[in-house]
């Protein structure tokens, strides 16, 4: 099961966008205006159930949190996936409590063999 089908919505269009740290510092400048860097950014176009956006996720920052966190690239890429489609599924990460839920969920699926 994926997220998606777990979270009982139906996938429209999801664009995942790979860049560098100087283009998606670029973008939370200019979208979000926030001035720092960050290793993804999601745009919801969501419509009732069919999820639709964008993603963009730093391939920079997440080697670096791979290795922070002394985790697999390829892990540390599904858990950004992860949290990129729970943001378009509706979920935040702006207060505490948020963010525990999201942990929660991002350790969930990115252990399920199908994620």
């Amino acid at each position: 099961m994926n997220i998606l089908q777990n979270e009982n919505k139906d996938c429209g269009s999801i664009d995942i966008i790979f860049v560098d740290d100087a283009n998606l510092l670029n973008i939370n400048k200019n979208f979000l205006k926030h001035d720092y860097y960050t290793d993804i950014i999601t745009f919801d176009y969501t419509e009732d159930d069919s999820i639709n956006g964008d993603i963009f996720i730093s391939l920079d920052r997440v080697i670096e949190n791979a290795q922070k966190f002394k985790v697999v690239i390829f892990l540390e890429l599904k858990r950004v996936l992860a949290h990129g489609i729970l943001h378009l599924c509706g979920y935040n990460d702006k207060k505490k409590s948020d963010v525990f839920l999201m942990r929660e969920k991002e350790n969930y699926y990115i252990n399920l063999a199908d994620f």
